[in-house]
């Protein structure tokens, strides 16, 4: 069986109930990961650590919590109270290098899907999503990640331009496979609404990134996280799975391998309120 979960956020009471509730087993089943797997939930640590012990077994993108893990680990970003146990365990180094290893876009054209955190830019079609997360992966895993990250955390472009300066495309790459929600008639994206598309924002310009206008065809149906508000979501083109486990919402499973997902949720407790972000 192929599982696809959405944001964990450290939630590690709830990710595992939920592997208990769909009977994962990592010696027979897969288990997509739609990124931010940390930060935020008190069992950062746990998670982590459960994830490299099945690491043959999982499929993972980075999302922008992951990020800021790693950046705190190189001291570019600050730490806070529920990474900290992460950046103070012996086992910090293998862990994080673990997580700079992993992906910002994964493709199984058998199953006829792909993941990335926030999406994939209206801008991109298939193949030049495939090069470009190739791109960013091969920076963040060089000698050179540190300071290549340091500059990713500069204010970058809302829109891709092939022309401009190679770390402003960087920026925009990787801020589009990890932080965009909305976007514009134009494709522009929006960084910075983090609401569900109610009429108000629509009256603003703004549509769901995946609803954009002349947005380039993916032929894979795109599982993507980072939007509790948003929450469940399905049509033909895009999975939305992210539903706020954090905030007390659920935390959601599909099941990729059937003609159709078969969705799986589990009630969240909750460590954070809306507002506390």
């Amino acid at each position: 069986m192929v599982w696809a979960i959405g944001d964990i956020q450290g939630c590690f009471g709830a990710f595992q109930t939920l592997l208990q509730k769909i009977q994962f087993d990592p010696r027979y089943d897969t288990l997509w990961l739609a990124g931010d797997v940390v930060n935020r939930g008190d069992g950062s640590l746990e998670t982590l650590e459960y994830l490299y012990s099945i690491k043959d077994a999982v499929h993972m993108v980075l999302g922008n919590h992951d990020i800021t893990l790693i950046a705190a680990y190189y001291g570019i970003k600050k730490s806070n109270p529920t990474i900290d146990p992460i950046l103070q365990s012996p086992r910090a180094e293998e862990l994080i290098e673990w997580l700079r290893s992993q992906k910002f876009l994964h493709t199984d054209f058998k199953l006829g899907y792909c993941m990335a955190h926030a999406g994939i830019s209206p801008e991109f079609d298939l193949g030049m999503a495939m090069e470009y997360a190739k791109r960013i992966e091969s920076k963040l895993q060089s000698a050179d990640a540190p300071t290549w990250l340091k500059r990713m955390f500069k204010e970058g472009s809302d829109r891709f331009d092939r022309n401009a300066s190679s770390e402003d495309i960087d920026r925009y790459i990787i801020s589009s496979f990890t932080r965009m929600r909305y976007c514009y008639k134009d494709r522009r994206l929006d960084f910075k609404q983090k609401g569900a598309p109610t009429e108000a924002v629509r009256a603003k310009g703004m549509k769901p990134w995946f609803e954009c206008e002349n947005r380039k065809e993916i032929e894979l149906k795109i599982v993507f996280g980072h939007w509790s508000t948003l929450g469940f979501y399905e049509n033909e083109h895009v999975l939305a799975l992210d539903t706020g486990c954090l905030w007390g919402g659920q935390l959601t499973a599909a099941r990729l391998d059937l003609s159709k997902p078969r969705i799986v949720q589990y009630d969240c407790q909750g460590c954070m309120k809306p507002g506390e972000d």
